[in-house]
């Protein structure tokens, strides 16, 4: 949340090890969403209700400035309940101190919910009848369902009738986000706002496969229930289809916008973890928009403030990549970088490629190896020179029996690291490419972490890679192009990134 002049973020950490258990949350500050000062823990698990676990919550900021923490305890009995905090001192903008509610908890699991799939209360959105409404997820056998509760003082709640919405087969919903956003407008909406002009998303995170899911809709707020656009998908659309889960969105309304976080999870072994001494990172803030040119899909895109790491770059123009090549850009270390890069597919190759009826997909096929008339292309990042570590990035296009064009984007981590106590999976999905556009994609690398973001931030793909040759100084990029049919044309520019300071608070200087 944005409080006083400070971006704050709160996030479930262990502080006794590199592994899960003895959750707390953890707090931090910043003026930009980019440097961070570490703030004293702001919730520890001392009480009954949440003796087992201080777990994932929400703000919310009432009109009078009032600071509500809601969030999810696992009690001395192993239940899952609700509980309330607020700041000590609003006058603070760092609120370094938290009081529990005297009348915790506020809510328990109701009748016919498991005491162990009731958890991560929402932020709370205000209703045309002056009430504040939540949702807290949950399932019943193997659909998962969205809870909702209305309260005026959100210490006494109302279970109201039904469920916002039911995702059948979807298994527990854990943290759900739920939000409106505008198809007429760039600028973020703040989580009461409905209307004309709006849709609302439902967000979840699916504990069965630890990936997260959306879908646009139609939130009725009299009814209480919440309408797919779309029937037939389902929670088919993902916010990232790599390592990337938990994530939360703010209303920013400093810069009149919605910032997602997500969870980057460590995909080594927990051996590895505990030698380094951490586990996990937050992606980028992400700025979420509804994508008006299709209408069925978000746009994520990192935050702005990210360019203020921008070292020197490089452009290179409209380098061929001929079929079956590879071609060394000259960055120098590349390690921190942040790539703009548009690709343009030779036309007639495009048109005399024949059709097939071979079914395609990023997971399932042979990766950035196997070649098709119209692809793979895109980039090798955090390579070695000998390319024996290497994560390529790419577009993969496919000419159905109909003649229809359908584009593939996939992160490829099969060869990302001679390590073998890692994750080499491939990720990615199909990605609407509309006529006239370009093939584009801003990949933003740091290290063991590379975040893609495909036509505008249409499909995004966070991999963790770790590799053990590409690093530092050794780290290169190519182009390359696997097609066989078919060249193509590039045009990038590469900016090197300066580090992010995070480090403890020092109140002396940093008033």
């Amino acid at each position: 949340m944005y409080y006083k002049g400070w971006y704050h973020f709160f996030y479930q950490y262990n502080p006794n090890g590199a592994v899960w258990g003895d959750i707390v949350w953890g707090h931090a500050v910043s003026k930009d969403l980019i440097h961070w000062l570490h703030l004293p823990l702001a919730m520890v698990a001392d009480e009954w209700y949440d003796m087992n676990g201080v777990w994932t919550g929400s703000a919310t900021i009432l009109p009078d400035g009032q600071v509500i923490m809601l969030y999810t305890g696992f009690t001395n009995e192993s239940v899952q309940v609700q509980n309330l905090a607020y700041p000590a001192n609003l006058s603070d903008p760092l609120l370094l101190n938290w009081v529990k509610y005297s009348g915790n908890p506020v809510l328990r699991p109701p009748p016919g919910i498991d005491s162990q799939d009731f958890r991560d209360p929402t932020t709370a959105w205000y209703t045309s009848d002056g009430k504040w409404n939540i949702a807290v997820g949950s399932k019943v056998n193997k659909t998962g369902i969205t809870l909702i509760y209305s309260t005026e003082d959100f210490k006494n709640f109302e279970l109201l009738d039904g469920v916002l919405y039911a995702f059948p087969g979807a298994g527990m919903l854990e943290c759900v986000d739920f939000f409106p956003v505008s198809n007429t407008s760039i600028e973020g909406l703040d989580t009461s706002i409905n209307g004309p002009g709006v849709k609302h998303v439902i967000k979840t995170s699916l504990d069965e496969n630890r990936n997260d899911y959306y879908a646009l809709g139609t939130y009725d707020e009299k009814a209480g229930k919440w309408v797919p656009d779309n029937t037939t998908i389902g929670l088919g659309l993902r916010y990232d289809y790599g390592m990337f889960y938990a994530s939360k969105s703010f209303y920013d309304l400093h810069k009149g916008r919605r910032v997602l976080w997500g969870w980057i999870q460590e995909s080594d072994s927990e051996i590895a973890d505990v030698k380094k001494g951490w586990a996990s990172v937050q992606s980028i803030p992400r700025t979420v928009l509804l994508d008006t040119k299709t209408g069925t899909n978000l746009l994520q895109w990192p935050v702005e403030e990210v360019d203020s790491l921008r070292l020197t770059s490089k452009v290179f123009d409209k380098v061929e990549v001929k079929a079956g090549s590879v071609v060394p850009l000259d960055v120098g270390t590349a390690t921190q970088v942040d790539i703009v890069a548009e690709f343009e597919l030779d036309k007639e190759a495009l048109e005399r490629t024949a059709q097939s009826n071979v079914e395609f997909s990023c997971s399932s096929s042979g990766g950035a190896a196997e070649r098709g008339a119209l692809g793979p292309f895109g980039l090798l990042v955090v390579a070695d020179e000998g390319l024996n570590e290497q994560t390529p990035v790419y577009f993969y296009i496919a000419k159905g029996t109909d003649g229809n064009l359908t584009t593939f984007f996939c992160v490829d981590q099969t060869r990302s690291s001679e390590a073998t106590d890692v994750n080499k999976k491939i990720y990615g999905s199909t990605i609407p490419v509309l006529k006239d556009e370009k093939f584009s994609v801003r990949l933003l690398v740091d290290h063991s972490i590379i975040e893609s973001f495909a036509q505008g931030g249409r499909t995004c793909i966070t991999s963790r890679v770790y590799p053990t040759n590409a690093i530092y100084g050794a780290a290169r990029i190519f182009l390359f192009n696997n097609a066989t049919e078919a060249s193509v044309t590039s045009s990038l520019r590469i900016w090197q990134m300066n580090s992010a300071f995070i480090r403890p608070f020092r109140p002396e200087q940093d008033h």
